[in-house]
């Protein structure tokens, strides 16, 4: 049976993080407190390529702090490649969890398909 499923993404899990940066060739996150342009962030710093200011997810709320000055100090598609390599990882590591098999495509409009296998752990 196929389910289609809609995920709004809150970052509150530092290894799920790790893996997206890890997968996207960033610096892994580290856990510090930052002062953005006109604000301080305490959290998980991610260095986005060409962004000014890193990006701070704070796990504890599953917010994520940033300031690219609508897009002059770091290109919003930078950002939503990490919130949606994060939405990837977490779910892949849930699934696992439970004894679940992932695969993971790739499509030509740039999201991404996972098929959970039921039961069968890879």
């Amino acid at each position: 049976m196929s389910h289609v499923v809609t995920i709004e993404t809150q970052v509150r899990d530092p290894e799920a993080l790790r893996s997206s940066c890890r997968r996207l060739g960033l610096d892994a996150p580290m856990h510090q407190t930052i002062k953005l342009f006109s604000a301080e962030a305490t959290g998980y710093c991610v260095q986005l390529p060409r962004w000014r200011y890193p990006v701070v997810c704070d796990t504890d709320s599953g917010t994520v702090h940033y300031d690219n000055y609508g897009g002059h100090w770091g290109e919003q598609a930078q950002l939503d490649k990490l919130i949606q390599r994060y939405a990837v990882e977490k779910s892949v590591l849930e699934a696992r969890k439970q004894g679940h098999s992932v695969t993971e495509q790739s499509l030509a409009d740039g999201s991404i398909k996972l098929t959970v296998q039921v039961g069968g752990a890879s």
